[in-house]
């Protein structure tokens, strides 16, 4: 794991310092799986946290954080927003939507400020997110990170 000192900080970072966020930025270079990239940074597979991109409507999606060894449980989602039906966009359209490309994302500095939804298992632990270019990832505190970008906790995952 390497820590960036000097460098062009990603509209990520601003955005993270910019909402008083305490992070690190951690550089790991290409990785091609969430175990890759937790064990290049160091952490557990579990405080490496997935920004999923979810479509409720059409030009409406919301952020899901999701610990990297579980996945989405689409009835508890769909509950949680009180809708029958949730997608995922295809990779141009989430790029559009957010301004990062998918492996990259984040909701801080993104294109749009999507209402964010962070898995009920992240909170109080400190977690790994997309940094907005790929081999890079931002650690900061979840619960700062959630009330920062003005999210909820909810259970809305389950294992893989």
């Amino acid at each position: 794991m390497t820590v960036i000192v000097d460098h062009m900080p990603s509209p990520a970072e601003q955005a993270a310092a910019e909402l008083g966020v305490a992070h690190r930025v951690l550089a790991h270079g290409p990785v091609s799986s969430v175990a890759e990239a937790a064990a290049a940074q160091g952490v557990e597979i579990r405080d490496l946290v997935k920004t999923i991109v979810v479509r409720r409507a059409a030009d409406d999606y919301v952020f899901v954080l999701v610990p990297g060894d579980r996945q989405i449980s689409w009835p508890k989602l769909r509950a949680l927003l009180g809708v029958n039906r949730l997608s995922m966009p295809d990779a141009a359209t989430a790029k559009q939507a957010t301004g990062y490309e998918r492996g990259t994302i984040t909701p801080f500095g993104s294109a749009t400020a999507w209402p964010v939804i962070a898995d009920a298992l992240t909170r109080g632990r400190t977690i790994n997110l997309g940094a907005g270019v790929r081999g890079v990832g931002l650690q900061v505190a979840a619960d700062d990170a959630v009330t920062a970008l003005r999210g909820t906790f909810a259970d809305v995952t389950e294992p893989m």
